[in-house]
């Protein structure tokens, strides 16, 4: 190998942005598919890699906007335990009511010491100091941001489980239900479908599941750097992360996560659904009680973002709606 010293100094160049973090944005760009049936079988590829690496029993649906084939279809329509991802769901009931003038963001509900669940996620259980009163509008970001299940259960006390049942099989989703229990204001998570998930979230920013006002709230939310990022987002920079709507859930041996990648322009370029269960690879012991990023579901999911983020098209849908893009800005206090 031959290397001059304009190539040599090159290289070094390379080298050294890497290491400072910007080599990788460069090279994904680079890489970036011109079409979307590229974009489709660049996630395809990655999709079907890192999950026979990870094993377990994956139900997926993945679609990249302007390719009417999927790039991913796998037991699609299997109906699966949804957990948290079903927060999506829950959420969705409470905006219908808002858009129907039931509700209102800016009420309050009442927070009792019996409501609160202490299962170690969200923020509620760790407050120490009830009865309090929180808006619906609290309740609904720490639902969908820190996955309170403190939360699922304020949103119980304005959307019975019977009735929030009822607003999503008006929508078209039979499967994507809540279980009820006892209490009519009480619910687990219940079940779902790949497909019927990814349908949600599409209808989501194409304007036919919310108000455009309650769509662009939730997926203001979904997008908030507060969101789920041990998964999809783990590998991607601030600004990166800012363009993925996503939630994740969790429970015994579910590791699941649904959501949309924008492109720069704020347009909805990918959606993904993916449900994973079942026995993963490595030692069955760790996994059992491992929900973080170590989980080799989660080390799949993460490879699989990074690949969709790199793979949107860089020509936008003319015809798809556009969200405004979100813009952090820390702070030191004050």
């Amino acid at each position: 190998m031959n290397v001059t010293r304009r190539s040599a100094l090159g290289l070094g160049a390379v080298v050294g942005a890497t290491a400072l973090g910007v080599g990788a944005t460069t090279q994904a760009s680079a890489s970036t598919p011109a079409t979307a049936a590229q974009a489709c079988s660049k996630i395809k590829s990655a999709y079907d890699r890192e999950t026979t690496k990870a094993a377990g029993t994956w139900a997926s649906f993945i679609t990249v906007t302007g390719e009417a084939a999927p790039a991913v279809a796998a037991r699609a329509d299997e109906v699966v335990e949804a957990y948290s991802v079903n927060k999506i769901a829950v959420a969705t009931a409470v905006l219908d009511k808002v858009d129907r003038g039931l509700l209102t963001l800016d009420q309050r509900v009442d927070v009792t010491a019996d409501i609160v669940s202490h299962d170690g996620d969200g923020i509620f259980g760790y407050d120490g100091a009830y009865p309090s009163s929180v808006t619906l509008g609290h309740v609904l970001a720490n639902l969908l941001t820190v996955s309170d299940n403190t939360a699922v259960r304020l949103c119980g006390l304005v959307v019975p489980a019977a009735e929030l049942n009822e607003i999503l099989r008006a929508k078209g989703f039979v499967h994507t239900q809540v279980k009820p229990v006892a209490n009519p204001n009480r619910f687990y998570l219940g079940k779902t479908t790949a497909r019927e998930t990814h349908t949600m979230l599409q209808r989501l920013v194409d304007g036919t599941l919310l108000s455009a006002t309650s769509s662009a709230h939730m997926l203001k939310v979904l997008r908030s750097l507060t969101s789920f990022t041990d998964g999809i987002r783990l590998n991607m920079s601030s600004a990166e992360r800012v363009r993925v709507a996503t939630k994740a859930g969790w429970f015994a041996d579910g590791r699941n996560e649904a959501g949309i990648v924008f492109d720069t322009a704020g347009k909805a370029a990918i959606t993904f659904a993916l449900f994973a269960s079942g026995q993963f690879a490595g030692d069955a012991t760790a996994n059992k009680d491992n929900y973080s990023a170590t989980h080799p579901a989660l080390r799949a999911r993460q490879v699989i973002g990074r690949t969709l983020l790199d793979s949107v098209p860089p020509v936008s849908t003319p015809s798809a709606r556009t969200f405004s893009v979100p813009q952090y800005h820390p702070s030191n206090g004050g």
